[in-house]
């Protein structure tokens, strides 16, 4: 079953990369108190995923925080080495946290995962975004196969009200 407005986040265990190596933090922990624009992306280092998606969150960063989101977290089921390099590829800093989805259980807890096999990178997550406030989801965007619209942080910037 597919998360919705309304639903409590899963507690889920995610990595982070950090200086002192990969750590884990929990879901629970993570969005405890705070607002945070989550956007997930099916691959780091692919195409749309890196030449829209996240440039787009970079752009829009200071402007989502003086909306009053706490964090922008982008999200995918790659392990927290390949998010370090693509968060440092993509010039990140500390505007947006990088989480790692390593072996996609919060991507399956959710109800957002999708088959892309044919692509040779197996299970991974849809594209979507959400705007989630004290582990509650707000609003909720899921892509459809193929496209770039729902998940992208002009979108999510609307439902801010910027």
């Amino acid at each position: 079953m597919t998360i919705k407005t309304g639903d409590k986040l899963p507690s889920v265990t995610l990595t982070q990369a950090t200086v002192d190596g990969p750590k884990p933090v929990s879901t629970d922990d993570l969005f405890k108190g705070k607002t945070v624009a989550l956007f997930a992306v099916p691959g780091a280092f692919t195409p749309t995923c890196s030449a829209r998606h996240l440039p787009g969150y970079v752009d829009k960063a200071e402007a989502m925080k003086a909306q009053g989101v706490d964090m922008i977290a982008c999200l995918s089921v790659n392990d927290a080495f390949v998010m370090k390099a693509w968060g440092e590829s993509q010039s990140v800093g500390d505007d947006i946290t990088m989480l790692a989805d390593g072996s996609g259980d919060f991507t399956r807890a959710v109800g957002l995962t999708m088959d892309a096999a044919k692509f040779g990178m197996g299970e991974r997550s849809q594209r979507y975004s959400m705007i989630v406030e004290d582990g509650v989801v707000k609003s909720l965007n899921v892509e459809e196969p193929g496209e770039f619209r729902v998940s992208s942080a002009e979108y999510l910037m609307d439902q801010l009200g910027a």
